[in-house]
């Protein structure tokens, strides 16, 4: 499927109409069910202190992350996508998952320009995701903040 396609099937599923945690957890869902190769899609979500652990899809997770720390905490502190080829090689991980070799995480900025949390994809591949997937990435990302907002 292609990214056209992605996000005009994640639109069509998405309404405003529709709870935030439901915005989510559908969109999770969607992502997990989707795009081949993964094993956890889902969101962890900013307090003001620690992203902590919201809908998702996928083996049980860590509940809080401390901003700053692990792939999660680095991307929501920097504000930036972090794509990660080997997840073992990341200084400060957190393996929530033993299964996980890579991963990708996309910070959710609000037009106000505060953080609302991330966007985590876990893959037991190494090297799973390219510059195109990132780029997928941040549209369902954009996508579902449009839809929350």
């Amino acid at each position: 499927m292609n990214s056209q396609d992605i996000i005009r099937d994640l639109s069509a599923l998405l309404s405003s109409d529709d709870h935030p945690i439901t915005t989510l957890a559908n969109s999770a869902a969607f992502i997990f069910d989707t795009i081949p190769d993964l094993n956890w899609a889902g969101y962890y979500l900013y307090d003001g202190t620690e992203l902590y652990l919201g809908p998702f899809a996928g083996k049980p997770a860590c509940t809080k992350i401390p901003m700053g720390k692990g792939v999660c905490g680095t991307s929501a502190e920097k504000r930036e996508t972090i794509v990660v080829e080997d997840v073992h090689k990341f200084e400060g991980h957190i393996a929530c998952d033993s299964a996980s070799n890579s991963e990708i995480v996309v910070p959710m900025i609000k037009k106000d320009g505060s953080l609302y949390g991330v966007l985590d994809i876990d893959s037991p591949s190494f090297n799973r995701f390219t510059d195109a997937e990132k780029n997928i990435f941040e549209a369902i990302r954009d996508t579902v903040i449009k839809v929350i907002e």
